[in-house]
């Protein structure tokens, strides 16, 4: 366990091609950088039915600029308001809502759950009664960019700030208890609440590489299954080494090298370099691309992989992965039939039908074990 140094090396971190994603956190910087006020709003406790999960992130230009959420839309405009009277040199302050505060008789949760939002001002030279470094931020903005996963730690009174990681020599700047919890955090994606024995309130928060879709094959479902994922909050790459597919005009917005990727997709996973926050879903039914690509994929850690294909196709696959060395464990791993069962006809609804079946797989759900094949 260790503290990363601020500032961090001047040596540039290495990043893959994937497309940069941009978060509560990147828009905050870009606007301090920009001369602006900026205040940071933190979901940093929850009960019971809570519109937003705990580390939710919303970000407050003095300009009005917004971007983010806390609550989907419940106490948004009580936080903005907060955070105007913070830029303007009032101390960061822990807010509460539920149905048990004065404060929810005027905006309230619908859900009736409980939450509280630390809000606090970026320390900048625009605002510099600011309790959050504008160091810190930059510093886990370019772990990010880079897909290295990292915690922030600080105090709910904002005096501390600090990032955290595994991959550094062990520090003995933390307390125990704070340090023990920076591994679950990693490791689950889930935020910790820790008092201390003298009563510090440390809250922890896991900075994870945005999650992202690697699509095999730029045939027409992968059209729609591209697009579609970006509404979801994915980054999709599409990786064809047929030119005459992968092409921008038949996936507009994406660029050649970077999102649209035209090498062989085994290389191509690999350059990337496949994470716990990737899925990896093959759709060209050409055994000559998905063989090597679920090869690699399986010998990575995605979260999810999957193939289309009837279930005959499957079972000729699956010989072929035991032919190749690959165990029943490892070919369980695989989603095929791809996507949940729900009558898809079309390409526009297979791509549904597969999105679906991805997010179950993130997020856990039921349907992940039976997607009703």
């Amino acid at each position: 366990m260790s503290v990363l140094p601020a500032p961090l090396s001047p040596e540039p971190l290495r990043t893959s091609a994937a497309p940069r994603v941009m978060t509560p956190l990147d828009h905050a910087l870009e606007w301090v950088k920009a001369g602006h006020k900026v205040a940071l709003a933190t979901v940093v406790g929850t009960w019971g039915s809570s519109p937003r999960p705990a580390g939710s992130f919303m970000a407050i230009s003095e300009s009005g600029r917004v971007e983010g959420s806390v609550s989907g839309g419940c106490v948004e405009t009580d936080v903005i308001t907060t955070a105007q009277t913070i830029m303007e040199g009032a101390g960061p302050e822990v807010l509460s809502y539920g149905v048990s505060t004065a404060r929810a008789w005027d905006v309230g949760l619908a859900c009736g759950g409980k939450l509280d939002v630390l809000v606090e001002a970026i320390k900048s030279p625009a605002c510099p009664t600011g309790t959050f470094p504008q160091q810190i931020l930059a510093n886990a903005c370019t772990l990010q960019a880079a897909r290295k996963g990292v915690v922030l730690g600080r105090t709910l009174d904002g005096h501390r700030h600090i990032l955290l990681s595994d991959t550094l020599s062990q520090s003995s700047a933390l307390p125990s208890d704070v340090t023990r919890c920076v591994h679950a955090s990693l490791q689950h994606g889930r935020s910790h609440n820790v008092t201390l024995a003298d009563g510090e309130d440390w809250f922890l928060q896991p900075l994870t590489p945005a999650p992202r879709l690697l699509i095999v094959g730029a045939v027409h479902i992968a059209q729609h299954l591209a697009q579609m994922a970006a509404m979801t909050g994915l980054a999709p790459l599409v990786i064809d080494p047929r030119t005459a597919l992968a092409t921008p005009e038949r996936f507009p917005g994406f660029v050649p090298g970077e999102t649209l990727i035209t090498e062989w997709p085994d290389e191509a996973l690999e350059a990337l370099g496949v994470d716990t926050m990737t899925a990896i879903v093959t759709l060209t039914h050409d055994a000559k691309l998905d063989d090597p690509t679920l090869e690699a994929a399986l010998r990575g850690p995605a979260f999810y992989i999957g193939a289309l294909g009837s279930r005959k196709t499957q079972a000729s696959r699956m010989e072929r992965l035991r032919e190749s060395g690959f165990s029943e464990q490892d070919i369980k791993r695989i989603h095929g039939p791809v996507g949940l069962a729900i009558g898809a006809v079309g390409a526009e609804e297979i791509a549904l039908s597969i999105l679906a079946e991805i997010v179950a797989v993130r997020r856990g759900a039921p349907l992940a074990e039976r997607p009703g094949w």
